[in-house]
This record gives C-alpha cells, structure tokens and sequence, in this order.
C-alpha cells in the first residue's frame, strides 16, 4: 500500500470522523429542544384548572386516535 493511499484512508476517516461529531451535536441540539418543549408544554397543562386540562388531553387524544386510524 503506497504513502498516498495512506493519506486518502486517513483523510476519508478524518472527514467522516467530522461529519459523525457534527451529526451528534445537532442530535443533541435536537433532543435537548424536545426537553424544553415538552417542560414548556407540562408546565402549561399543569397551570390549567382541572376540567381545562382534562379537555385538552381529551382532545389531544382525540387527535391522535384520528391520526392512528388513517393510517390504517
């Protein structure tokens, strides 16, 4: 194996090595966003009286059923 194919390898490695750290970082970024929202989100439902939050889970759940059965 010659010195310039080395040097391709460790370059090829290097690059992918960057393009994995970059993936992580906006994954992270990404997941830590989720956590805020979802906080932001219960902190929200969780200032609701009673009855106010029982209908909106209620219809957010509703939501959902609708969006499980058309996919069917």
């Amino acid at each position: 194996m010659g010195s310039s194919t080395r040097i391709i390898r460790a370059v090829l490695l290097a690059a992918a090595a960057v393009v994995l750290a970059i993936a992580a970082a906006q994954l992270r970024d990404k997941r830590e966003t989720a956590e805020l929202t979802v906080e932001d989100i219960q902190e929200q439902l969780d200032a609701l009286d009673p009855a106010a939050r029982a209908a909106v889970i209620a219809a957010l759940s509703a939501d959902e059923v609708k969006k499980v059965r058309g996919r069917s």
